[in-house]
């Protein structure tokens, strides 16, 4: 492993909202009464649903331990969800991921420690140690995989379900641990062309369709561009990672390739810049989209995720241009109300805490304060949208994380427990 300088962000934080006391008041109060409604377990949980980060108890243990640290409420109601998802062991199965099993309450753990308190001592060597073995797992079958040139599923490699999302948790966690540098050189290797059926296709091809499932509509497969599930993932984490001084012999060049295989397939019409969601066959074959225009402004995958990426990666490798392109997607799509409509929801995934936390953290890098501008029309919307009554407790599809983003922007400052690291925008 190549270490290089590492990077700090010296931007101030801007603020959401008017710095008015009734404004922060408010969104505070949203954000309080949903913590308070989300203040004790239910006594059943299933124990593969409480150690999922995205649905179950550890997703929902970040919003009571992100008050704690910020002195918005004791631990003891954090301490009783962490519980939660413990109990009564935490197994790192082949499938378990950022989101689901012992990286994903290994993530969660860490964050409570992120004042430098020895708090959990015990459980986090455990949990590292099971993350470890796992990663190593999981690599060897991704190498396995590719030396028999076969596509790989979406799974293998993304953040919600592969390997970009234990990398995410590795480098916060300890960027020194061995398996960090065996999963870069991975993303490295994943960016290699593949060779099916007669055809050249990029090294994250899968042959099932955005859903992880064979169908019709999806001949041949397709190529995801989505920061959850697909390509900007992986170009998040080699970003980050170089950002850190964390690097790999062909770290910069697989950043490079991603970043010319997404600006082959960038649209730019009266909407501004946008990428479609993923490729399919007959469109990598034409060299053109059939999608008519941007969909949903979300995290997930839409333009948010895409530009925050491509920003990182242009910080990361030193370009202006590409920085500068990238803010002015993500500009253009926020001052867009037609895409704004799209957006039904207030969760992180696909709603409007997603995209006030994205806008936020692109707003940090940015070189001009458009972005910026945008961000009290988000963060009302979200304050408006944040009873939606068919809405889960969760954290990545639920009311968890949609106080989460309300208590940031309540207090106007970064996470204290850095919860959004696991979004791969920071």
């Amino acid at each position: 492993m190549v270490s290089g300088p590492q990077q700090t962000d010296q931007h101030r934080w801007p603020p959401v909202m008017p710095p008015t006391p009734a404004t922060r008041a408010h969104l505070g109060a949203v954000a309080h009464f949903i913590a308070d409604r989300l203040s004790t377990p239910p006594v059943a949980a299933r124990p593969e649903l409480a150690r999922s980060l995205a649905d179950g108890a550890a997703g929902i243990a970040l919003l009571h331990i992100e008050r704690a640290l910020a002195g918005s409420a004791g631990w003891t109601t954090a301490h009783r969800w962490l519980t939660s998802a413990t109990r009564p062991s935490v197994l790192a199965s082949i499938d378990s991921s950022l989101y689901l099993g012992a990286p994903a309450v290994a993530f969660v753990v860490h964050t409570a420690t992120t004042d430098q308190s020895e708090r959990y001592l015990k459980a986090q060597h455990a949990l590292d140690r099971a993350v470890t073995t796992l990663a190593h797992r999981r690599i060897g079958q991704a190498l396995h995989r590719i030396s028999r040139a076969a596509p790989p599923r979406n799974a293998e490699f993304d953040v919600i379900s592969g390997l970009t999302g234990i990398g995410a948790h590795l480098l916060r966690r300890n960027p020194d641990n061995e398996a960090l540098p065996r999963i870069l050189d991975y993303l490295v290797r994943l960016t290699e062309p593949l060779h099916h059926d007669d055809r050249t296709l990029p090294g994250w091809w899968t042959l099932h369709d955005p859903h992880g499932t064979t169908s019709s509509a999806f001949p041949g497969g397709h190529a995801n561009l989505g920061l959850a599930h697909g390509i900007t993932g992986p170009l998040a984490l080699l970003a980050l990672a170089k950002q850190r001084g964390v690097l790999v012999p062909g770290h910069t060049d697989a950043i490079g390739y991603i970043l010319k295989w997404l600006d082959a397939w960038r649209q730019h019409d009266n909407a501004g810049l946008w990428w479609p969601q993923w490729i399919t066959s007959d469109e990598h074959r034409t060299g053109r989209t059939t999608q008519p225009g941007p969909r949903r402004p979300s995290w997930c995958y839409g333009t948010p995720g895409l530009a925050r990426a491509q920003q990182l990666a242009a910080l990361a490798i030193g370009d202006n241009t590409r920085r500068q392109l990238a803010e002015q997607a993500l500009a253009s799509c926020l001052a867009d109300a037609r895409q704004l409509v799209r957006i039904t929801d207030p969760s992180l995934c696909h709603g409007w805490a997603g995209l006030l936390m994205t806008a936020w953290r692109s707003a940090i890098d940015a070189t001009t304060p458009e972005i910026a501008h945008h961000l009290p029309h988000i963060a009302a919307e979200l304050a408006g949208h944040a009873d939606t009554t068919d809405l889960g407790d969760g954290f990545l599809e639920g009311r968890a994380g949609v106080a989460l983003a309300l208590h940031a922007a309540a207090h106007g400052a970064p996470p204290a427990s850095g919860w959004d690291s696991c979004l791969m925008i920071t």
